[in-house]
């Protein structure tokens, strides 16, 4: 996928009440952007740091910015709105990028489904011989050294993902979570037991389980760390789950 307007670039004065990022721009200005991530953003804040914002015309619209994109460290770019990932992961899907999940002619998103009330965000459908995948997407953000690790805060949410996952394994179908790595410098993915000790527990008896645990790389930036403006998927991640 990609954005459909040139970003703007600007400077990171601050990130408050979640959903609210003040950013400097070129010229001075100071605007207010809907910052779309319900996370700890651990690792994706740093004072000053270089930003890049879409814009939008809709008079609708409260804020007319929304962040997009944060440079972490130098040359190294991160996608910090979750509303992308999924948009990613049915993309890539349908695509056939994702070698694990090709052959499903059919992709919903937002099924409701399970025990706990859930919505799955895609179920893949009509393969000639593979059953049907209920696929859960994460954005892994969080680099340390190379590693990306998930999640940056504790998740009661991401917890019951899992269970909701393995529930559908036992009704004999596929569970899948797959990891939308959204950061240039992460090389590996890991649950973050060092945040969320029950989220990586459950998510080895999620493996053991059967529920099949993927992880995909976005291509962001330039070799100069430049956004490209795509945000599309191009190559597998290797998941590391021993502790």
């Amino acid at each position: 996928m990609k954005f459909p307007e040139p970003l703007v670039e600007g400077r990171l004065i601050r990130r408050y009440k979640r959903f609210l990022a003040d950013v400097r721009l070129p010229d001075g200005s100071e605007v207010t952007a809907h910052c779309p991530n319900t996370g700890s953003m651990l690792g994706c804040q740093p004072e000053d740091a270089r930003v890049w914002l879409s814009r939008s015309d809709n008079p609708k619209r409260k804020l007319q910015y929304t962040w997009e994109l944060v440079e972490t460290s130098p040359g190294q770019l991160a996608c910090v709105n979750t509303a992308r990932p999924n948009s990613q992961a049915r993309e890539a899907v349908l695509a056939g990028t994702i070698v694990e999940l090709a052959g499903y002619p059919e992709c919903r998103a937002e099924v409701k489904y399970g025990a706990e009330k859930s919505r799955i965000d895609l179920l893949l459908s009509g393969h000639d011989t593979a059953a049907d995948a209920w696929v859960e997407v994460k954005n892994v953000t969080l680099a340390e050294d190379g590693q990306g690790f998930f999640p940056d805060a504790v998740t009661e949410r991401g917890q019951k993902h899992l269970r909701e996952l393995m529930a559908q394994v036992q009704q004999g179908d596929r569970a899948v979570l797959l990891f939308v790595v959204n950061h240039t410098g992460i090389q590996t993915v890991r649950p973050a037991d060092h945040i969320d000790r029950k989220y990586g527990e459950l998510l080895r008896e999620a493996c053991d389980a059967g529920v099949e645990v993927i992880a995909y790389r976005a291509d962001l930036s330039e070799s100069d760390g430049t956004p490209t403006g795509v945000l599309t998927l191009t190559e597998s991640v290797p998941v590391i789950l021993e502790v």
